[in-house]
C-alpha cells in the first residue's frame, strides 16, 4: 500500500538520477496525496526520457468517469499483467515515480501512528509506476488527463510490522528495464526492497491532513517503548542535498 509520499529533491538532482532534460523548477512536496499531480519519468516518442506531471490515481482509457482514478492509486504487482484496469498500461505505458520517502500508518481504529519510510542513506528513489491517457469530459467540457498508479508488492521484513504491503522500489540499475516495454521480464522486478535498504521513523500526525504539505509533517516523534530509541537514520540527519 502507498497512500502518501514526498518528493523534495531539486530538479537538478532528478535530472542526474533519471537522465531527463527538465529545466523548470518543481516545488518541494512533503505530503503528496491521491488525485494530486506529481512528477513522473517516462519514455518520450523518440525513446529518450521526459519528466512530466501526472495525476495520481490511474484512469483507464475505457473509463466512463474520471472518478474511478481515486480508487486506482495502487496496482498489485501479482495481478498487474492481467487486471483490466492496469493490463494495457503494464504492457505499453510504464513509468518511474520519483520519491524521497512514503508514509504508512500502523495501528487499529482511530489510534494510527504514521511512519515516514525512506532509504537509510537519504537518496531519492523511484517507485515502479504505470500511466494512462484518458480522454473524456469533465464539468468544463472535453478533457485529456494523464494519470498513474504505483505498483505494490509484499512488505519486506523491515516494514511488515507496519503494513503487509509496500510500493515496489526499483534499483537504479533496473530503471531502463522497467521503462522498456519490449522487456518481457519486467514483471520480475516487482519484488520487495532489500530488508536493509529502508528505515521507518514515526512522525507527526499532521501528515494525516492533506492540507499540511510542509516539512513539519516529517518531524520525528517519540514512541515510548521498553527499548532504547535507535539513532536517526541518515535521511533525518541534516541536509540531504
Amino acid at each position: 500500500m502507498c497512500g502518501r509520499f514526498q518528493l523534495i529533491a531539486p530538479v537538478e538532482a532528478l535530472r542526474r538520477l533519471f537522465g531527463v532534460n527538465q529545466r523548470s523548477n518543481l516545488a518541494a512536496r512533503y505530503n503528496i496525496a491521491p488525485t494530486q499531480a506529481t512528477a513522473a519519468v517516462r519514455l518520450d516518442p523518440a525513446g529518450g526520457r521526459e519528466l512530466v506531471m501526472l495525476r495520481w490515481g490511474l484512469i483507464p482509457s475505457w473509463a466512463k468517469d474520471m472518478a474511478i482514478g481515486a480508487s486506482l492509486i495502487n496496482a498489485r504487482g501479482e495481478s498487474v499483467a492481467e487486471k483490466p484496469s492496469f493490463r494495457a498500461a503494464f504492457q505499453k505505458r510504464r513509468c518511474l515515480v520519483p520519491a524521497d520517502g512514503f508514509y504508512e500508518w500502523k495501528g487499529e481504529g482511530k489510534a494510527k501512528q504514521p511512519f515516514l519510510i525512506a532509504r537509510r542513506d537519504g537518496a531519492t528513489f523511484a517507485f515502479a509506476g504505470l500511466w494512462e491517457r484518458w480522454q473524456g469530459r469533465d464539468k468544463d467540457g472535453p478533457s485529456t488527463i494523464e494519470s498513474f498508479a504505483i505498483v505494490t508488492t509484499d512488505a519486506n521484513d523491515t516494514l511488515k510490522a507496519i503494513h503487509h504491503r509496500m510500493p515496489v522500489i526499483l534499483d537504479r540499475r533496473d530503471h531502463a528495464a522497467w521503462l522498456d516495454i519490449e522487456n518481457a521480464r519486467a514483471g520480475e522486478l516487482l519484488k520487495p526492497a532489500p530488508d536493509d535498504a529502508l528505515a521507518a521513523v514515526p512522525v507527526s500526525t499532521r501528515v494525516n491532513a492533506v492540507r499540511n504539505d510542509d516539512a513539519g509533517v516529517m518531524e520525528p516523534v517519540e514512541i515510548v517503548t521498553e527499548k532504547t530509541s535507535a539513532p536517526k537514520p541518515a535521511f533525518l540527519q541534516g541536509e540531504l542535498f
